[in-house]
C-alpha cells in the first residue's frame, strides 16, 4: 500500500484539499436559490391583475435577506420594490416604488411575490426577482418572469381533445358490450351443457333397462313354469 510520503502528499495538504472539496459541495447544495415556479411565462389580458411569483430558499438559513423586483423597461432596469427579511419567520420591511405594485409575500412561506394591478401593454416584458443573503457571504441569486399582455385570450382548439375523449368513450363502451355478450354466451353454454348432461343420464338409464341390468325390465319377469 502506498504511503503519503510515496505519493508526495503531506497530511496538511491532503486535509486542505478535502476541506476545499467538502466546502464546495456544501455551498453548492445549501446555497441560496430563488425561483419563480415551474412556469416562468404568463399571458394575461390587458387591464387584469397578475401575480408575479417568487420564492427563496436556503438550507443554512437567512439573516437580513435582501430582495428586490426589477422590470426591464427597454433595457433600463426599473426597480418596483425591495425589502429585507430580518430572519426566518419575521415579516419583511418592504418599500414599494411602483403605484400598481403590491407585496403579497410572507417570510413564513419564504415567499416574496408581488401583484401587478391593472396591467397595460407597456407592462409586457421581463421581471427579475433578486435576493442576497449576508449569512452566506452575501451570496445572491435571481430568476426572471416573463409577462405577455394581450387584448383577449386565445381560444384553445379542443377538437383533438374532443376526438380523443369520444374515441376513448367508444372503446370503453364497446368493451362493456363485448363483456356483456361474453357473459350471456357463457351462461347460455352452461345451460346447454346442463341439458346435455341430463340427456346423457336419461339415455344411460334407458340402455341399462334394455340390457337387463339391475332394475331392468328383465328382472321383473315371472319364474317360468316347470
Amino acid at each position: 500500500m502506498a504511503s503519503l510520503e510515496n505519493t508526495g502528499w503531506s497530511v496538511p495538504g491532503l486535509l486542505l484539499v478535502l476541506l476545499l472539496v467538502f466546502d464546495s459541495d456544501v455551498l453548492h447544495v445549501r446555497g441560496l436559490e430563488v425561483t419563480t415556479g415551474k412556469v416562468s411565462t404568463l399571458e394575461a389580458m390587458n387591464g387584469s391583475t397578475v401575480l408575479l411569483p417568487c420564492k427563496y430558499h436556503s438550507c443554512i438559513g437567512i439573516s437580513n435577506l435582501y430582495f428586490s423586483w426589477h422590470f426591464n423597461n427597454n433595457g433600463t432596469m426599473e426597480k418596483l420594490c425591495d425589502g429585507v427579511v430580518p430572519s426566518e419567520g419575521v415579516e419583511p420591511k418592504v418599500k414599494v416604488k411602483h403605484q400598481r405594485i403590491e407585496f403579497v409575500g410572507s417570510s413564513k412561506h419564504e415567499n416574496i411575490s408581488v401583484l401587478l394591478w391593472n396591467i397595460t401593454f407597456e407592462d409586457e416584458g421581463e421581471y427579475t426577482c433578486f435576493a442576497r443573503n449576508p449569512k452566506e457571504k452575501y451570496r445572491n441569486h435571481s430568476a426572471i418572469y416573463t409577462l405577455r399582455v394581450v387584448d383577449q385570450m386565445r381560444e384553445v382548439d379542443n377538437t383533438l381533445t374532443v376526438i380523443i375523449v369520444s374515441v376513448s368513450g367508444g372503446v370503453i363502451g364497446l368493451a362493456i358490450i363485448v363483456m356483456v355478450i361474453k357473459a350471456l354466451v357463457v351462461q347460455f353454454l352452461m345451460k346447454d351443457d346442463e341439458k346435455n348432461k341430463e340427456c346423457l343420464v336419461n339415455a344411460s338409464g334407458n340402455d341399462n333397462t334394455e340390457n337387463g341390468l339391475t332394475g331392468a325390465k328383465a328382472d321383473n319377469k315371472g319364474t317360468p313354469k316347470a
